[in-house]
């Protein structure tokens, strides 16, 4: 008899790969991308993601990174992460036009935290998102100007979408894992 192959586990789906995810948002970006767009990422994953956009889009404006840690609206209970890294914008953001990078789009509370933080530096003419992908699950009326992948469902909140990275090059090829998330 013909062996069949495993079930994945419910609410498994199948994650497209990274880097045909990235090839999307890089197209999707191109015809934007003009010598005032900066990128500034979001701590990790995010910032990973933006040092790859950063170089196929070729643009002039340094890269920025961005630790929300401060600006989370649940700081107060779950404390300070103990990876937390300060806040590099290597750029005047008075006046800029700025596309905040992240891996996962969820509830929205992130790229909330993320606007705060570059409203401490000043007032951006202009912000949008670039996002891997939007796994469903808003609490805040926040979407992704560039998107390469949504979700067909939200996943559950017990599941967590993390960006991996395969080496410290900031061109390493990158891989989306589905994981469980620990109880808190």
């Amino acid at each position: 008899m013909p062996k069949t192959p495993p079930k994945s586990p419910p609410n498994r789906p199948k994650l497209p790969e990274a880097e045909a995810l990235l090839a999307i948002l890089v197209a999707a970006m191109r015809p934007h991308a003009g010598p005032a767009m900066a990128l500034v990422g979001i701590r990790t994953g995010g910032v990973w993601l933006a040092e790859r956009l950063h170089a196929a889009l070729g643009l002039s404006v340094p890269l920025g990174s961005i630790d929300v840690s401060f600006h989370r609206d649940d700081y107060g209970r779950k404390g300070l992460h103990p990876g937390a890294k300060g806040s590099s914008i290597p750029f005047d953001v008075a006046a800029a036009e700025i596309v905040i990078v992240d891996d996962v789009l969820n509830t929205g509370r992130t790229i909330r935290a993320a606007m705060n933080e570059l409203y401490d530096y000043g007032r951006p003419a202009r912000i949008d998102l670039a996002v891997l992908v939007d796994r469903g699950g808003r609490e805040l009326p926040i979407c992704a100007r560039y998107c390469a992948h949504t979700l067909a469902e939200p996943l559950p909140a017990s599941q967590e979408l993390v960006l991996a990275r395969a080496g410290d090059d900031p061109l390493s090829l990158l891989s989306l894992q589905l994981k469980d998330r620990p109880d808190e």
